[in-house]
């Protein structure tokens, strides 16, 4: 370790998973446990994390099916965003005092390889927003958007979930690159105000008033040209339904069904992709890492001048890393949810 690292607790907090969710996870099946504080191995630094970040992706790697991720290991720590301070280094290139996103959340210090640590700046832009809106949150709207979607000017857009930490930005990227309508769903009357309010959308509607398809169609009359899916179940079949012509739909999540103990049904009018020549494709952000310097290129700027808002849910303290995680996943969070430690 540096001779300059700070004075450094013997333990530490984790939460480990114990038993793999079936349905709603539940308390149960995690434990918040104290462990000793890690010593950096070679090419290592020590990482006191401020930040965790919370998401839905997280409740498929709590399961032992097949994915594009490895499951969480039974007993050990889960892993997720977070941003902190090294707080000891032996990694040529990273020092005592700079701060660094990585991906060993859920516990309050990290052993990090520098290979994985990108360096951030807290003068830039606050710590948290590199979970978010200029981290893996934002180049996921980015990409799902431009590339998968490939949303043109004058497009009319629908963002189901759209006052989540994805979907919020994706709405608003869409009006800053110049569709010609933009339409989002959210839980509740307050979200929906936020839609119209703050984050500038052109129509919204609360997907609990009504039937999805019913109000999607008021929205928009013309049909829709690009659907960005945080949910899927009836707002995916909604957006099949009002496709017009060459329409283009980004599977990003599926929140509805995540919690399912019974397959969920599929849409029941996919043959109507054939009739507009539609085109549906699922992505992971992961596959996108490449547009990295043009997302912050292009979307720094907007953050910089609050062309681009973004809203966070801040939940305080380690030890209620799991009910924010479970909060996200009820909805609760407007924006990207964050724990602060």
């Amino acid at each position: 370790m540096t001779d300059n690292a700070p004075t450094l607790p013997a333990t530490s907090r984790e939460w480990h998973l114990l038993s793999r969710p079936v349905g709603w996870p539940k308390p149960e099946d995690f434990a918040l446990v104290e462990a000793a504080v890690p010593a950096p191995g070679e090419g290592q630094v020590l990482v006191r994390n401020r930040y965790l970040s919370v998401d839905p992706y997280m409740r498929g790697r709590m399961s032992a099916a097949k994915s594009y991720a490895p499951p969480y290991a039974l007993g050990e720590p889960m892993l997720g965003g977070a941003v902190g301070e090294v707080v000891a280094s032996r990694a040529e290139g990273l020092a005592v005092g700079d701060h660094v996103l990585h991906f060993e959340g859920w516990r309050e210090y990290a052993a990090v390889d520098a290979t994985s640590a990108v360096r951030v700046d807290p003068a830039a832009a606050p710590l948290p927003a590199y979970l978010g809106v200029l981290g893996m949150t934002g180049l996921t709207a980015y990409a799902g958007l431009l590339r998968v979607a490939d949303m043109q000017e004058g497009d009319t857009v629908f963002v189901s979930g759209a006052a989540g930490a994805v979907g919020s930005q994706v709405g608003q990227i869409a009006r800053l690159k110049g569709a010609g309508r933009v339409i989002g769903s959210a839980g509740s009357d307050e979200k929906v105000k936020l839609l119209l309010d703050e984050y500038g959308f052109d129509a919204a509607f609360n997907y609990k008033n009504g039937p999805v398809a019913e109000q999607l169609a008021a929205a928009a009359p013309d049909g829709i040209d690009v659907y960005f899916d945080n949910v899927g179940g009836d707002h995916l079949e909604a957006a099949i339904g009002a496709l017009n012509l060459g329409g283009r739909i980004a599977i990003c999540g599926a929140i509805s069904v995540y919690n399912a103990t019974e397959p969920a049904p599929g849409p029941r009018n996919l043959a109507r992709l054939i009739q507009i020549r539609g085109r549906i494709e699922g992505f992971l952000v992961s596959d996108h890492y490449d547009l990295q310097p043009r997302f912050v290129q292009e979307v720094g700027p907007w953050v910089a001048s609050g062309d681009l808002k973004y809203g966070e849910t801040v939940v305080e303290g380690v030890e209620n890393t799991l009910e924010a995680f479970l909060g996200v996943l009820r909805g609760d969070n407007t924006g990207k949810m964050i724990v602060a430690l």
